[in-house]
């Protein structure tokens, strides 16, 4: 069988699938019952003074089938005293000594967050996660993400950790800021040994229509939220690749962010995650969804040939370019299967109205659409809208011998000269410019 057990900056654990800082790792009851289940590690619910949480606490957004989509919550750090949370840490890692138990911290002073490093280290944590990513009631006091949005400040308390921490430092960053990586590289600089992302991103999921107040309601009032569950997945793993891609980052990465199952973690691994963090599914189904987590990604590592995770993680990586280097030589049409077609015309509908006009209606009794190879621009939009699987594919067209990049193209001055003769030299392509030169 493959070999699952996975090293982050020294912190080891049977396989990549952590829990997530968050409420099912609230207490060592609920740990040793992940622990059991086949989970390889917990991120304990953030430790520093115990809040008062609010009453209600998440909202959702749902899609077909009541599948939830979207997960909101308001809820702060931990309400329990951290006497409590200590003695129950050192009580898991006494029965699970295999198993990676990592504290999250988030306090204010360099004198606490001393104290509260050594007291952690002290109860038996394997590692400490900085919580610098929560994006709401915590970062109005200077916390949380008022932190990770700030790079220079990061770097200082990432700074005072690293004095006296003897385990490894992670560092978690908030998706709320334009560019994840500066966060990221300050974590590097101020010596932290690893990072995780994305944290949960400011939202309000919906409005009650009939009482005025955002979702989920609290006496009749709310305030926005952490986003997070299967919908963040696509933010996650673009800020997953930034990171693991930049030159000034270069610290292995714990990957959080709509992690479902198997695939969704391997889809983390492969752009340059070390492992995963789960919160959100585990909220919705429960701990036993491991056990489908662990044999998908063994059979996965089977199938391909991967003995051990360092095989694969990053291979994505090298395949991820910018725009300007892709090959516009590349050609794919849509084709039809006429006998999977069950005659919906969606992709019709949404070729028609927001593509390209592609498809036609046959006019003679079927309700078999066709496509017009000649207008079909390969966008994908009807293999997205249909409804049946494989009912539409993509068919390469090109004959695969021509390469050209719109960096090519600019290079060979193949632009049309309406691009602005007088910026572009006389040279006939358009050079960029920043915006505020553009509005001169």
């Amino acid at each position: 069988m493959p070999n699952l057990a996975a090293n982050l900056a020294g912190i080891r654990s049977p396989n990549p699938f952590w829990l997530a800082s968050a409420p099912p790792t609230n207490s060592g009851y609920q740990v040793m019952k992940a622990f059991d289940a086949g989970w390889g590690g917990a991120v304990w619910k953030t430790l520093g003074v115990p809040v008062i949480n609010t009453s209600s606490r998440y909202g959702a957004i749902h899609y077909r089938s009541n599948r939830m989509v979207g997960f909101n919550n308001i809820e702060l750090i931990t309400d329990r005293p951290l006497a409590d949370n200590l003695r129950e840490i050192e009580e898991v890692k006494k029965y699970f000594p295999n198993h990676a138990v990592i504290a999250s911290l988030m306090v204010e002073t360099k004198k606490e967050w001393h104290q509260i490093v050594k007291d952690v280290e002290n109860a038996g944590a394997d590692g400490v996660e900085l919580n610098f990513g929560c994006p709401h009631g915590m970062c109005e006091r200077g916390m949380g993400s008022a932190v990770g949005q700030e790079p220079s400040v990061l770097e200082t308390i990432t700074r005072w950790v690293k004095e006296v921490a003897t385990v490894p430092v992670i560092v978690k960053l908030t998706p709320n800021i334009t560019d994840i990586t500066e966060p990221a590289a300050a974590a590097a600089l101020g010596g932290a040994d690893a990072i995780s992302l994305i944290n949960t991103i400011q939202s309000i999921v919906g409005v009650d229509l009939d009482n005025f107040a955002p979702y989920p309601i609290v006496d009749g009032q709310s305030t926005n939220g952490g986003y997070c569950g299967p919908a963040v997945k696509p933010i996650a793993l673009n800020m997953v690749k930034n990171c693991a891609q930049h030159p000034k980052v270069g610290i292995p990465i714990s990957g959080i962010g709509g992690i479902e199952n198997w695939r969704d973690a391997v889809e983390h691994l492969l752009l340059g995650a070390t492992n995963v963090q789960v919160c959100t599914a585990v909220m919705h189904y429960g701990f036993g969804i491991i056990r489908e987590m662990i044999s998908g990604l063994e059979n996965y590592m089977q199938e391909k040939g991967f003995e051990k995770l360092d095989d694969f993680i990053g291979k994505a990586l090298p395949n991820v370019k910018t725009w300007e280097n892709l090959n516009l030589k590349y050609k794919v049409v849509a084709e039809i299967n006429a006998e999977k077609c069950i005659g919906c015309q969606l992709c019709y509908t949404a070729c028609e109205d927001g593509a390209h006009q592609a498809i036609s209606l046959p006019g003679n009794g079927s309700r078999i659409p066709a496509i017009i190879e000649e207008n079909c621009v390969g966008c994908n939009l009807c293999s997205l809208v249909c409804p049946v699987e494989e009912c539409i594919t993509m068919v390469r067209k090109d004959d695969g011998k021509e390469h050209e990049t719109w960096k090519d193209y600019m290079a060979a001055d193949k632009a049309p000269t309406q691009f602005n003769d007088d910026r572009a030299g006389g040279k006939g392509h358009w050079v960029p410019e920043p915006a505020a030169a553009l509005k001169q």
